[in-house]
């Protein structure tokens, strides 16, 4: 009996890495399935007093899904500065990047920040947390934590907490309904 438990769980444990990674591939066909598509937001969440959006339409654009690499604007009323950029890793984890740009398409001095999944994470979402590129680039944001859900039509989930603070911003997009997507973020070609 003892030996049959000891193969089963060997066979489990064998089989996790490949459920994981299957729950990684669920997340990026989620995403792609909404690859040309833009939608709106709302702020649902953000630290007391901070007017970083103010009442700013709050639109994402999945605009470019290549292999291995989802390109999502976050376009914040007229500034077209930010740009999520998720890449498929070797190990199957995802990598998330902020690409800032200034309006003549050169970078900002604070982008390029994000984080690995320490896992392959889930089909409905995923976490980033800060790695040591954006401690070297934002020293303040060492413990941001970064997450994404895609509820398929339903809603798109970018969340970031700053883990033993208070600051968090949260915002929902509805997936049921699309919108025009917008120009063209600053430095990318049209």
């Amino acid at each position: 009996m003892r030996n049959a438990l000891i193969t089963a769980a060997a066979l489990a444990l064998a089989a996790a890495p490949a459920a994981q990674a299957d729950k990684a591939q669920g997340f990026w066909e989620r995403l792609e399935t909404l690859c040309g598509q833009a939608f709106e937001g709302a702020l649902t969440r953000a630290p007391e007093g901070d007017a970083t959006f103010g009442d700013a339409r709050l639109v994402m654009h999945v605009r470019s899904c290549e292999d291995g690499r989802i390109r999502i604007p976050f376009v914040a009323g007229d500034n077209l500065s930010r740009t999520w950029v998720l890449t498929r890793r070797d190990d199957g984890r995802i990598e998330l990047r902020h690409d800032h740009r200034h309006e003549d398409g050169s970078e900002e001095r604070v982008t390029q920040y994000g984080g690995v999944s320490p896992s392959p994470g889930g089909e409905w979402g995923q976490i980033f947390p800060a790695d040591a590129r954006t401690t070297d680039i934002l020293p303040t944001g060492w413990p941001n934590v970064w997450m994404m859900e895609v509820h398929p039509g339903e809603r798109f989930v970018y969340f970031v907490q700053r883990l033993g603070t208070e600051r968090a911003f949260r915002v929902e997009f509805d997936l049921t309904e699309t919108v025009a997507p917008p120009p063209a973020p600053w430095g990318w070609e049209d």
